[in-house]
């Protein structure tokens, strides 16, 4: 069973669902931009994929470049930002019960599943 944290407008996480799919994966599908992720859950998912918060902001949002001292932010800062930002978290990332993906680009998806 795999969960895709998923944003449907995005191409690359559309190309991530169905490539699951297409491997016959049972996932549970999260638009996470309908239903924000609260901070435990975005930590759970960030030490299930092994990054840290700066490693999956989507630096070219306007939320993001709104922020002046954004250079300057703590790692739970960014986690904040995040949460209250769900368009800022980099997509898509998909997880199994004990690890997980940044699946951009599509390789580290195939690469994943590979090894699981």
């Amino acid at each position: 069973m795999y969960t895709i944290y998923h944003n449907p407008r995005c191409r690359k996480s559309r190309e991530a669902l169905q490539y699951l799919e297409d491997k016959g994966k049972q996932v549970v599908v999260v638009n996470y931009l309908d239903e924000p992720l609260s901070k435990s859950v975005i930590k759970r998912i960030l030490y299930k994929i092994e990054l840290k918060p700066s490693q999956i902001v989507r630096k070219n949002e306007l939320e993001w470049k709104a922020i002046n001292n954004r250079k300057e932010l703590t790692e739970n800062q960014i986690l904040d930002v995040l949460v209250k930002y769900p368009k800022t978290i980099e997509r898509p990332i998909v997880i199994s019960e004990d690890s997980g993906i940044l699946a951009r680009p599509l390789e580290n998806l195939v690469s994943f599943l590979d090894c699981n």
